[in-house]
């Protein structure tokens, strides 16, 4: 199957991960779902026509989702990836909190592969130009962040203790996670914009790294507090992915 080359495209091919975890009770599927419903948002603002650029920003999206699915692909084939991504698929069978799962692969996507798009997109062409249309972004992001988090509190019925140890910031777990990633997201863009063709390589592998370290830390966190919550929490949530984003998708 040809990479695709429109956003609808890529919500097809979202839909077939999303079934193929449905049937395998894959929890790659988990990622898969949030993607799938923070991309049908972008389309839906690039069909208002509400971004500066539409058209650059549909390529970005549709490059940047075409890594994303390029990792999923090339692991299912047993070809070698990225390491934040190899982590995150990895650790898909393990016993971790659903925001766990979905963390990991927000990390390997935004933190990774958002920066080596941006900065292809913009090969060639002066990258400041899209940082209104890129900040836009996050912000259609903030506004679903309410809804994505009463879609997993049906999931995760504890989820609330992690707002609670964060101080009772709301939707400070996702909205945190989503809104910083994508500020150094922006800043890795930049630096390899800047570098010469012979030096991004190294620099794609050096952010992994990086990037590694971060899925690292989702995975078990240092505080003892926060791993014992982040048990409890587990112990109480819908196991079955099928019922899982059953759950997420019912208005």
């Amino acid at each position: 199957m040809p990479r695709p080359t429109t956003i609808q495209h890529v919500l097809e091919e979202l839909d077939m991960i999303i079934n193929e975890s449905l049937q395998t009770n894959s929890r790659m599927g988990l990622f898969a779902y949030i993607y799938r419903r923070t991309t049908a948002e972008i389309a839906s603002e690039i069909a208002l026509g509400n971004f500066e650029d539409n058209q650059r920003l549909e390529i970005l999206d549709v490059a940047f989702a075409n890594l994303y699915l390029d990792a999923y692909k090339a692991y299912k084939n047993e070809q070698a990836i990225s390491m934040s991504w190899a982590f995150a698929f990895d650790h898909a069978g393990e016993p971790l909190t659903i925001l766990q799962h979905i963390m990991l692969g927000m990390n390997a996507h935004i933190n990774l592969d958002l920066a080596i798009a941006t900065a292809s997109t913009m090969s060639d062409q002066d990258i400041k130009t899209i940082e209104g249309d890129f900040n836009k972004v996050n912000d259609i992001l903030f506004q679903i962040t309410n809804e994505l988090q009463d879609r997993l509190s049906r999931v995760s019925p504890l989820l609330f203790i992690l707002d609670w140890l964060g101080k009772n910031k709301d939707e400070q777990i996702i909205d945190f996670s989503m809104r910083k990633a994508r500020e150094q997201s922006w800043n890795s863009a930049n630096l390899l914009w800047s570098l010469g063709e012979d030096h991004v390589e190294n620099t794609k592998t050096n952010i992994d790294q990086v990037v590694l370290k971060l899925s690292e830390y989702i995975k078990a966190p240092k505080s003892r507090v926060i791993r014992f919550f982040l048990k409890l929490i587990q112990k109480f949530e819908t196991k079955q992915v099928s019922q899982i984003i059953s759950k997420l998708k019912n208005e």
